[in-house]
């Protein structure tokens, strides 16, 4: 029965390390319900899941249709969302202190980043809450009493986070540019809390943080090179006018 609470706790572990023994369906709704609510207080934005499916005895799992929600000042409706996230757990690893994933992989990803005229962007707006909110949790966690062995947060590592094919949107009409489609080659983060692990109730906080600062990453080099490229064509078009002028 340990056992199976552990595997159970693993697969929460984004839901904020919470471990109850259930089955079925009420283990989907729990999931589902707990990474929505964890999910809007560690981000700051409302974050909506479509549904979850848990093969507990084969070490696997399925999130589908997971939203983040856009801060309110930006205009698109989400600023990410996946169809799919599947998670591989190494069984083995059970019977240990340390519990390890070996991949987490979010399939097809869509990120959309806004850059506003005062060098702002949602997506580092949605990082400054990550960072807040994670920070005081921690806090909160060092003040709390001691837990017993039996209630302490499993200490889990990812070997491999991926993000696989991630269709970004740059939007830079605030800067006096247009809306720019990207489809960036798949990401991939290894060792996510180190080879001691973390505690799970942490991990889903550094998985969004290292997810989006890697996107947020590749947008600010897309932003980079579209702006360098508007601005020759700008000289061109002004070196063009001044020479018909002389003509």
């Amino acid at each position: 029965m340990k056992k199976f609470i552990l595997f159970t706790a693993v697969l929460l572990l984004i839901a904020g390390g919470a471990f109850l023994f259930l089955t079925g369906d009420a283990i989907n709704a729990l999931v589902k319900q707990q990474i929505e609510k964890i999910g809007t207080q560690v981000t700051g934005q409302s974050v909506r899941v479509a549904s979850v499916d848990l093969k507990l005895l084969e070490g696997a799992g399925t999130i589908k249709g997971l939203v983040l929600a856009n801060p309110e000042k930006y205009t698109a409706p989400s600023a990410f969302s996946l169809n799919e996230v599947t998670l591989d757990i190494n069984l083995k690893s059970l019977s240990t202190d340390l519990i390890v994933i070996d991949r987490i992989i979010i399939h097809s990803p869509e990120a959309v980043v806004e850059f506003t005229e005062n060098a702002g962007a949602n997506m580092q707006d949605i990082l400054n809450e990550i960072k807040k909110n994670t920070a005081s949790a921690g806090q909160s966690n060092a003040e709390a009493p001691s837990q017993s062995a039996s209630q302490a947060d499993p200490i889990v590592r990812v070997d491999q986070f991926v993000l696989a094919g991630v269709a970004l949107t740059v939007d830079l009409t605030k800067l006096g540019n247009k809306v720019h489609q990207a489809t960036l080659a798949d990401i991939t983060l290894n060792n996510i809390g180190g080879d001691a692990g973390m505690p799970a109730s942490q991990l889903g906080g550094e998985l969004a943080k290292q997810a989006l600062s890697s996107i947020f990453k590749q947008a600010k080099k897309e932003q980079t090179n579209i702006l360098k490229e508007q601005a020759k064509d700008k000289a061109k078009e002004k070196i063009g006018g001044f020479l018909n002028n002389l003509g």
